[in-house]
């Protein structure tokens, strides 16, 4: 199922990392099983006109833009069946654990919701919730992205005799956090605008000529 051959590469593996927003410290690694075929990434431009038009904010941006991307990933509990010693929990949950571990990023900690309940129940003004982990979208060395899943859709394509999860196909939807949402303080402020500086030097690189173009100069 790894679709490896002997002699080619190897290939990294793309997935979530889950820190503490303030200390930058790592809570939780996911990795992608396998890679998602494919990655869909939008991009909405933060004018500072607006839709309205204005020759004075005409190259004017209000901020990054934002960012949106869309995967489908593959959960496979075959690889691990084969290989209990890398995966000793597959043979009595299959993939619930990974499945899971995707979910709880969409779900407040427990901790908190009771807390809110019982405050609630005697009569006192609920507390602000604690700052929830911070998720990482990571896809090679260079984009290490902070992000907020805003959908996610799970299929589940087959079972243990237990009904436990055997193979499933996840859907997610991110959106990248700029500075403009985490500020400049933070770890993930600071990972936003490593990202956007990543950008400018990506850019660099790829610096056409006018000849190309078929002209000589900008009349």
């Amino acid at each position: 199922m790894s679709g490896y051959f002997p002699g080619s590469p190897k290939t990294l593996r793309g997935g979530l990392v889950i820190i503490n927003p303030d200390s930058g410290k790592v809570l939780r690694v996911v990795t992608f099983q396998y890679n998602p075929d494919t990655l869909t990434r939008t991009v909405q431009i933060q004018a500072a006109s607006g839709d309205t038009p204005d020759h004075l904010e005409a190259l004017r941006l209000k901020g990054p833009p934002l960012e949106t991307i869309k995967l489908e990933a593959v959960l496979d509990a075959a690889d691990y069946l084969e290989d209990p010693n890398g995966n000793p929990n597959a043979a009595t949950y299959g993939i619930a654990p990974q499945i899971a571990a995707i979910e709880a990023l969409t779900y407040p900690p427990s901790k908190q919701v009771k807390d809110s309940f019982r405050l609630a129940d005697q009569g006192m003004m609920e507390i602000a919730p604690l700052t929830a982990p911070l998720p990482l979208f990571v896809w090679g060395k260079t984009r290490i992205l902070p992000v907020r899943i805003t959908e996610l859709s799970v299929t589940e394509e087959a079972f243990s005799p237990a009904l436990n999860p055997l193979r499933a196909k996840i859907s997610m939807g991110l959106r990248v956090l700029t500075v403009n949402d985490l500020g400049l303080d933070g770890k993930g402020g600071n990972l936003a605008m490593l990202y956007h500086m990543r950008k400018e030097q990506m850019a660099n690189l790829a610096r056409g000529a006018l000849q190309s173009l078929g002209i000589q100069g900008i009349p």
